[in-house]
């Protein structure tokens, strides 16, 4: 599967990283507006966790000023979309009218009906839309996926879930509702696909939390389901505290077992604090083995086995990052207004 890479900031170096590890599969093009990046000087590139930029050697890559020139590429079998949200849509569609095969980094797009237009596009064209949410696919939510949807432990009873990062004062627009999207659209909306994806669909959600300047900055939620006996709640946002960039983690509660995960980066460094951690009903603790696996890469084997096989992934699917996208923008109309916000028959 060759791939084309469009927008090269952090994700965008991080997808173009973590190829390199996917069996069956090469960037061979790129799309950029900055001739330094497209000359392979990435070492501006900043974010809050993974490598910072550096000097690219790009070899043989095409390497191209202009998306719209890119799609044009006949070796190029899927397009990596890695720019800001508000132009999702545009390439998506482009892209899938080319003939492409579409990768979207998360959210899908900022708008729902956004995201609809780029699903019928893609079943018009009888292409793949795969959406890069790729927190399934860490081997902590992996684990705990399986451990909800197989029933290893009992019948899910709940749990809290967080994700909190220092100010991302490199990102110009990250606050921006038509840039990147704000930290319940951008960041928050890991944990709302997971907690779609292993629960369900919640039928309402109650939101509170903390704003500046017209947005949500931090969001607490309670997410109501048909089965009144699931308890789960999330919080996320950005908290002034440059010293921690990262944190994630979660509490699982399950019949016969708790999951307790938390991982941070503080002071510039990897720190789990609890690595995945089973508490059984009987008195036993676990630490399960997980290997060393990325992420990113494990995600984009995903979405290339899809393209060879022809066979779409439902854990890439774009209605399910619909979903996800649906609850975000429930949760900040209830921030906002102070009211629970229903979202229609749970499933």
């Amino acid at each position: 599967m060759n791939v084309g890479i469009v927008g090269i900031g952090f994700m965008g170096m991080i997808h173009y990283l973590a190829y390199k590890k996917v069996r069956g599969a090469k960037v061979t093009a790129i799309a950029t507006r900055d001739a330094k990046k497209l000359a392979g000087d990435w070492r501006g590139i900043k974010g809050n966790f993974g490598p910072p930029g550096e000097q690219m050697d790009l070899g043989t890559i095409g390497r191209y000023a202009d998306w719209r020139e890119m799609l044009k590429d006949p070796k190029v079998d899927l397009v990596d979309i890695c720019l800001p949200p508000s132009l999702h849509e545009e390439v998506a569609v482009a892209a899938l009218k080319a003939g492409k095969h579409v990768l979207v980094e998360k959210p899908i797009a900022l708008e729902t009906a956004e995201g609809v237009r780029m699903v019928k596009a893609a079943e018009k064209a009888g292409k793949l839309l795969m959406i890069g949410q790729v927190l399934p696919f860490f081997p902590e939510y992996a684990f705990a996926l399986d451990a909800i949807r197989g029933g290893k432990f009992g019948k899910l009873l709940g749990g809290h879930f967080k994700r909190v990062i220092a100010d991302p004062k490199w990102i110009k627009d990250f606050y921006d509702p038509r840039g990147a999207g704000g930290p319940v659209v951008d960041l928050h909306i890991h944990d709302a696909h997971f907690i779609r994806l292993a629960c369900g669909m919640p039928k309402a959600v109650f939101s509170s939390g903390r704003m500046k300047d017209g947005g949500v900055r931090f969001v607490n939620t309670q997410f109501l389901f048909d089965d009144p006996t699931i308890a789960v709640t999330a919080s996320g946002g950005v908290i002034d505290q440059q010293g921690r960039s990262f944190t994630h983690g979660f509490e699982i509660y399950l019949e016969k077992a708790t999951l307790v995960f938390d991982f941070a980066v503080i002071d510039g460094k990897p720190t789990p604090s609890t690595p995945l951690t089973v508490l059984t009903h009987d008195g036993k603790v676990k630490q399960p083995k997980l290997g060393e696996v990325d992420g990113f890469a494990a995600e984009l084997t995903e979405a290339a086995k899809a393209v060879k096989t022809g066979k779409p992934s439902s854990l890439l699917a774009g209605d399910l990052a619909l979903d996800a996208l649906k609850l975000c923008h429930a949760e900040i109309k209830s921030t906002e207004s102070g009211r629970m916000i229903t979202l229609g028959t749970g499933r």
